[in-house]
């Protein structure tokens, strides 16, 4: 991918058409991706907001660097348009890659409205030809089964013969697009070889990474599925061996980096919870359907999103009951230094709050106090500084760093909930530190 500064003439136009259903945080920079490598791409987004604003070439995605001048150039050239009808994008694209997300309900449940929507409109503007790809992590078989079925019935074509369908998961972070598109593999799976090898030579074309091809479109859903619970698994290790750790007066974290210095261990941190659009969610992806089996996935959902009751416990066995006290979320991002509250550990850790009779207050440098009320939250604000009794680090956000903690004259205890603070400046203040697996230290007194 070019460097922003030089995204100004875009590479002579190659290809047929690219329509990339669904303008978010990742349709969007893919979407660059693509024009960077000389295709044409046709934005389909059913919120009108968003379309006109591309048309007008500007940008609602603000996490990755140098994207909005990419989107301003690439409109002005000609490269970039947006619409609302689907139906009319598809059918003046040679290739079409579907991107809304698909979420899990309160009860842990797929909600395929989303997807399904988006695929009924693609079928109904399908052409014979046209190669279709799904990169939305999705459960195992639904590309070949759900979603062929619809395109099928709405085309009034057949999969595999009279258009192409593959699967092809995203394997990007926010902020760092563009940098995981030019570095992690691209994973290719189709209905059939024919529907593979045409997706493995479009993303050729528009990657410069590696292309791994699969057996099937299942086999391919199954890679993000799997890499994804892996992570969720892991973390709930941790999170078992922090426990262990301070049941018997050990520190966690140094003996995990030790035991990470042979080749064969790669143990995760662990902390308050887990958050994010992605390690959360994606495991009951895998559980869909599965009505047996997969124990430690299920096991690990239950370990991690613990956490937040483990962590008002341990403080309440350090300063009594929390009943009627004060107490502080920094940060309701599910991590740090970025603008994203998908399944954030804060939402758990609100909740055990409540259950144990705290009062609750909340404070994100990335969010107003508006947008804090709106997501539930009660802002926090300055005056009531004297009024905390303890705080929790739940977001990693670099200005928590130089907090200047002592401010907080009532307060007596900072749980560092991502092990990002420094000890020394919290028993500084005249408070006590702790965080997850620090085996229970003895109390520092200061004075």
């Amino acid at each position: 991918m070019q460097h922003p500064d030089s995204f100004m003439t875009l590479p002579p136009e190659q290809g047929g058409a690219v329509a990339v259903i669904g303008l978010g945080k990742i349709g969007l920079p893919l979407a660059i991706q693509y024009i960077s490598h000389g295709r044409r791409v046709i934005g389909c987004d059913i919120n009108q907001e968003v379309v006109e604003g591309i048309n007008a070439g500007r940008c609602h995605v603000h996490e990755e660097p140098g994207l909005e001048e990419m989107i301003a150039n690439a409109v002005a050239q000609g490269r970039l348009s947006a619409t609302t009808d689907t139906a009319a994008g598809v059918s003046q694209a040679a290739v079409v890659v579907v991107i809304p997300p698909v979420i899990v309900t309160p009860a842990h449940e797929v909600d395929f409205r989303s997807i399904d929507a988006a695929t009924r409109a693609v079928g109904a503007g399908l052409k014979p030809g046209t190669l279709v790809v799904y990169e939305t992590t999705l459960p195992t078989g639904t590309t070949s089964g759900r979603l062929r079925q619809i395109l099928e019935e709405q085309s009034g074509l057949k999969a595999g013969r009279d258009f192409l369908l593959a699967y092809s998961p995203e394997r990007v972070s926010s902020g760092y697009i563009f940098r995981d598109l030019a570095t992690y593999p691209k994973v290719v799976g189709g209905i059939n070889e024919a529907s593979r090898d045409a997706a493995s030579a479009f993303y050729r074309s528009v990657l410069d990474a590696e292309i791994i091809q699969m057996a099937s479109a299942d086999e391919a859903e199954f890679v993000k599925l799997i890499e994804t619970t892996y992570r969720d698994v892991n973390i709930a290790l941790a999170n078992e061996y922090a426990r262990y750790a301070d049941a018997h007066g050990l520190d966690a974290m140094a003996a995990i980096a030790a035991a990470n210095t042979q080749p064969y261990s790669h143990i995760h941190s662990p902390g308050v919870g887990v958050g994010g659009h992605c390690i959360p969610v994606y495991p009951y992806f895998l559980l869909h359907g599965a009505a047996e089996g997969l124990t430690l996935p299920r096991e690990a959902r239950q370990i991690n999103d613990a956490m937040a009751h483990y962590t008002i416990e341990r403080i309440e066995a350090e300063i009594g009951s929390l009943a009627g006290k004060a107490v502080l979320l920094l940060g309701v991002a599910y991590r740090g230094n970025v603008r994203e509250v998908a399944f954030t550990s804060a939402k758990l850790l609100q909740e055990a709050l409540l259950a144990h009779d705290a009062r609750v207050f909340a404070d994100d440098p990335l969010f107003s106090a508006q947008e804090l009320e709106a997501l539930g939250y009660q802002p926090f604000q300055p005056e009531q500084r004297g009024a905390i009794h303890a705080i929790i680090l739940q977001a990693d956000h670099q200005p928590y760093h130089s907090l200047d903690f002592s401010q907080f004259s009532a307060c007596q205890l900072v749980f560092d909930g991502r092990r990002a603070l420094k000890p020394a400046a919290i028993t500084a203040a005249g408070m006590h530190y702790l965080s997850i697996g620090d085996g229970h230290r003895p109390l520092i007194t200061v004075g």
